[in-house]
């Protein structure tokens, strides 16, 4: 008998949303343009409500070069975190933001989260990810 591991990104059980507000550091996969992961450690935010996810980044990094990349239907991404036998991911069509209201948010989301206020940084974007599927162990 298969295990299944799913969840409604929408709709997750209390377990699920509050290991998503537990302070770990996590995992951005995107794709490079040969195909090949790019995986890089960051700090994620998980809005079931809105079903996004949400990761600050530097205008100029990898990441966000390779989702803009993909173009206006976005790039397939996971964001994944993992504590022991615990793990979490998050899956989803993500999108570069530059909006400043939109990374306003993305930060104050983060400093709730982290517990700490993100440096200023003009270059800062946010990359959204529209969320299709999420899994996970808790």
């Amino acid at each position: 008998m298969a295990t299944t591991y799913s969840v409604d990104p929408g709709d997750p059980d209390a377990s699920y949303l509050a290991f998503w507000r537990e302070r770990h550091l996590c995992t951005l996969t995107t794709l490079r343009p040969d195909g090949t992961p790019h995986v890089v450690p960051v700090g994620v935010t998980y809005d079931p409500r809105a079903r996004l996810a949400r990761v600050i980044a530097n205008a100029a990094s990898a990441k966000v070069r390779h989702v803009r990349a993909a173009g206006d239907g976005g790039a397939a991404v996971a964001a994944c975190q993992v504590d022991g036998r615990r793990w979490a991911t998050l899956e989803g069509r993500a999108v570069v933001r530059t909006e400043r209201e939109r990374v306003a948010e993305a930060e104050r989301r983060y400093a709730e989260r982290y517990g700490r206020t993100p440096s200023p940084n003009p270059a800062r974007v946010v990359i959204e990810i529209a969320l299709t599927r999420a899994m996970g162990r808790r």
